[in-house]
């Protein structure tokens, strides 16, 4: 006799169920459910069977899909949430595109709008008007120093004029001439400090336009030497001067060399140097001191208008405080770069890298190299001397 299906055994009127393979095989899982029937001689059990195995296959068939399928539909839903959301923020990345190009020379540019009246049109909007206030307050700020500088001109001729004037034909004290003599040196500063505010202004309207040539930086730095070795004696004056040329405007150039040079004149303790060189399709100019230097971090910010550093670089020897800021506006108007670093042992060292073009051989026939040394009666001659 075959063994019973389930050893399930409900009272009457319940029902109970099992899963559990059923001899023979022993191989395939049932269901079996268990009834409990009343009858005349007692309770009888009726057992209903079914195989499990075309649920487990479905189950196993489903399991299957789920793990080709879930990484697709997530993969498909990621990718379209991304799209639209790419698609919502494009108004927003063409405004950060169009705001990091404006710039204090282009402050007539606008944001896009975007048609939608949404958010971000009202952002594109506002921001439309804080550029308006923002170009507003900037042209009148431009105008003021414009007009001022101007303004300030002829009164400063004037007063300057009468002074030396007075110097030359004035019967004056000892005491009265050294007056005038202060006097006419503030009026000269701030004559500089007026003609460079006029500078940068125009430079901040429509920028610096050089009135290009070829120029040979050689003879504008060796300029520069010279003046530096009569006009400031007790520095020593050293140069390392190669011949090279540029095209570019010779009087804003020699304008740069000179504020360089007049700053380092300023702070050196003993030694100005000076190198011209060209260097991987760039002409390289060197101005350095033996002074306190630039602190590493104030190295950007001193070329900032009227930034004063530490006590050790200050202005109280005649700078205006726009001779560096005139530089770099200068330089970006040639298309180069100035920075500043340390020079070794001490000091600070000044470099313009300007692009350079072809020269002749014929500039073979010249010195290599010239320097200066003023300490020593004033005099120049040719000497090697390695970098």
């Amino acid at each position: 006799a075959l063994p019973p299906l389930s050893p399930l055994r409900p009272a009457a009127g319940r029902t109970e169920h099992e899963d559990r393979r059923i001899p023979p095989s022993h191989h395939d899982k049932y269901r079996v459910v268990a009834i409990g029937v009343a009858g005349d001689h007692g309770t009888y059990t009726v057992l209903v069977g079914a195989s499990l195995e075309p649920a487990d296959e479905s189950a196993e068939r489903a399991v299957g899909l789920l793990a080709v399928g879930c990484p697709v539909v997530v993969l498909l839903v990621a990718g379209a949430t991304f799209a639209f959301v790419g698609r919502a923020l494009t108004p927003v990345e063409a405004i950060r595109r169009k705001v990091s190009v404006i710039s204090a020379s282009s402050l007539d540019e606008r944001v896009p709008v975007p048609p939608a009246h949404d958010e971000v049109a009202r952002l594109a909007e506002t921001m439309n008007a804080m550029l308006d206030r923002i170009e507003t307050q900037v042209e009148t700020r431009r105008r003021f120093v414009a007009d001022a500088g101007h303004e300030l001109r002829s009164p400063l001729t004037t007063l300057h004029t009468g002074l030396e004037l007075l110097a030359a034909h004035g019967d004056l004290t000892a005491r009265d001439a050294a007056t005038v003599g202060i006097l006419g040196h503030e009026s000269e500063r701030l004559s500089r400090l007026v003609d460079g505010l006029l500078l940068l202004a125009r430079a901040d309207e429509h920028g610096l336009r050089p009135d290009p040539s070829d120029v040979d930086l050689d003879d504008l730095v060796d300029a520069e030497r010279r003046r530096l070795a009569v006009q400031h004696p007790r520095v020593r004056v050293s140069a390392r001067i190669d011949p090279v040329r540029v095209h570019g405007d010779a009087h804003r150039l020699a304008q740069a060399i000179r504020n360089l040079a007049d700053n380092a004149a300023r702070h050196a303790a003993s030694v100005v140097s000076f190198a011209v060189y060209e260097e991987d399709g760039h002409a390289v100019i060197e101005v350095g001191d033996d002074g306190p230097g630039v602190p590493e971090a104030d190295r950007e910010r001193v070329f900032e208008r009227f930034v004063r550093l530490d006590a050790s670089r200050t202005r109280d020897s005649g700078g205006t405080g726009l001779g560096l800021a005139i530089v770099r506006e200068v330089v970006r108007a040639h298309g180069g770069t100035v920075r500043v670093g340390a020079r070794e042992p001490t000091g600070a060292l000044f470099l313009i890298e300007l692009p350079s073009n072809a020269w002749s051989d014929a500039w073979s026939d010249a010195p290599s190299h010239a320097s200066f040394d003023a300490s020593s009666g004033g005099s120049s001659e040719a000497a090697p001397e390695g970098r």
